[in-house]
């Protein structure tokens, strides 16, 4: 993996743990009332999870089965779950603000 490669996939690592953590605190906040969250978060928390993570699992297979470089499958596979945790943190972001107000 050349440098570049390895810029691209640490990004892409840090994009996802910066999402995810935003997410979490964003919860936690609601969890712990300090924050209005929606009634159905708790449940929503578990269930979005296994579909992201198929998800992931079939375009790492299908990136390894096009013979793709490491990178590249580990790419593949944080793709769907980054759009997930993208989603999540945008959602109760606005969220937050919205009741803030």
């Amino acid at each position: 993996m050349n440098a570049e490669q390895m810029i691209t996939l640490s990004t892409a690592w840090m994009r996802l743990w910066t999402d995810a953590n935003a997410v979490i605190l964003y919860r936690m906040a609601g969890f712990s009332g300090l924050a209005r969250s929606a009634p159905d978060e708790f449940a929503r928390m578990w269930t979005e999870k296994p579909p992201a993570f198929v998800e992931a699992a079939l375009a790492a297979s299908q990136a390894t089965m096009a013979g793709q470089r490491p990178d590249q499958i580990a790419l593949a596979a944080l793709a769907p779950v980054e759009r997930a945790a993208k989603a999540n943190s945008r959602r109760l972001g606005a969220a937050s603000r919205r009741r803030s107000r």
